[in-house]
């Protein structure tokens, strides 16, 4: 049968996401892209092959994550001892040492989220390419779209490369086929996410443009400011509580998020400790900043720098999930690092409150209404 492509779209209005102007979006060519004339949030993005190549793309990362699972992640030995880890199998230590939320965050987002959005992109896109639709297409893709943000494969994977240049200097370091499978899956997972236009797949899959997006809450300058408050009461103990435990030969040393920055910085490994500290330090105070100014200016129905307080919002929405580095270089050098009174790394207080600080301020930055920046500025594209 034929299957239905995006090209097949006609002219429509489009309700900006950011500042709910209405743009009036032709059909577009072969990888061209409508943007917001006010605001400049891109709208759309068209390429012919994009269905073909998000079921290409999340199909193979499905099978590479089928393969990272069942076998040896990493293999840690030091003075005759070792220890070998599977992704799921390392969530096994955390939950000993009473860390359940920390393994639940770790293994939702670096395994259950991205498969749930990669399984829904294929329930949604295979009907299509055999010219039919499923009557729930619409549903699957909202709840694709809403997961997409907390899936976190290419940031644990960060973190692992972090956590093995940490202790490589002291202990022998192996890595097995489901690290390399899992670096196959979070690429293919990533150009999946290339090909993936919101608009153009409610376009094809739900046989309908994006409207008018849902009035939000009229209370949400009241909760992002209790998230906010909330995150930045977190951020005291995630700061000052040690994040983590190093036992070695007997004797116990706590190290905090800064602590062991300047240790790495001592140590000469200048680039980790430059992603540490912007990770966990600079993004974090950055986006707390960032997101308490915007939600003040909203509150005071300021009426100027429309620009300039979007383009912020873009940057802390970007970059704030990156904070979550930290927290899983703690979760993989607790799984891997287990030799007894020999060498242990046990979790400390601290990687709880700054997880709470990341998903704080993520929530924080996805209730924010952007709509109310441009509340009074008038007109309509």
């Amino acid at each position: 049968m034929a299957s239905l492509a995006p090209h097949q779209q006609h002219e429509s209005t489009v309700v900006c996401h950011e500042c709910e102007n209405k743009v009036c979006v032709p059909q577009l060519e072969n990888r061209q892209k409508a943007k917001c004339p006010r605001c400049g949030f891109v709208l759309t993005r068209h390429n012919n092959q994009a269905i073909p190549r998000v079921i290409a793309f999340a199909l193979s990362a499905l099978i590479f994550l089928g393969f990272s699972l069942p076998f040896e992640f990493l293999g840690f030995s030091a003075n005759g001892q070792q220890q070998s880890i599977g992704i799921i199998s390392g969530l096994d230590v955390l939950i000993e040492h009473d860390y359940m939320f920390l393994a639940i965050i770790q293994m939702l987002s670096i395994v259950v989220f991205p498969a749930i959005v990669l399984f829904g992109l294929l329930l949604a896109l295979v009907p299509i390419q055999l010219g039919f639709r499923l009557a729930n297409s619409k549903s699957i893709l909202t709840i694709i779209f809403a997961l997409i943000p907390w899936s976190m494969a290419e940031i644990f994977l960060i973190g692992v490369l972090v956590s093995l240049i940490k202790i490589s200097s002291m202990a022998d370091i192996s890595v097995g086929l489901s690290f390399y499978a899992y670096i196959g899956f979070t690429l293919c997972m990533s150009a999946t996410f290339v090909y993936t236009d919101k608009h153009q797949l409610f376009l094809t899959v739900a046989e309908q443009k994006l409207g008018t997006p849902p009035i939000r809450p009229s209370n949400s300058i009241q909760r992002t400011w209790a998230l906010l408050i909330t995150s930045m009461l977190l951020y005291i103990p995630a700061n000052l509580l040690p994040i983590m435990n190093t036992r070695f030969l007997g004797s116990e040393e706590p190290s905090t998020i800064l602590g062991g920055v300047i240790l790495l910085w001592q140590s000469g490994s200048y680039p980790i400790a430059a992603i540490i500290f912007i990770a966990s330090v600079v993004v974090p105070v950055g986006k707390l900043v960032i997101l308490t100014w915007l939600n003040y200016s909203v509150q005071r129905n300021i009426d100027s720098k429309h620009n300039e307080r979007i383009f912020w919002y873009r940057v802390t929405e970007f970059i704030g999930r990156w904070s979550m580095v930290d927290v899983f270089v703690v979760a993989v050098l607790v799984s891997l690092i287990q030799l007894g009174n020999t060498m242990s790394i046990l979790p400390g207080p601290a990687a709880i409150a700054f997880c709470g600080v990341v998903v704080l301020t993520m929530l924080a930055a996805m209730t924010f209404d952007t709509r109310l920046i441009w509340r009074n500025s008038v007109g309509s594209v």
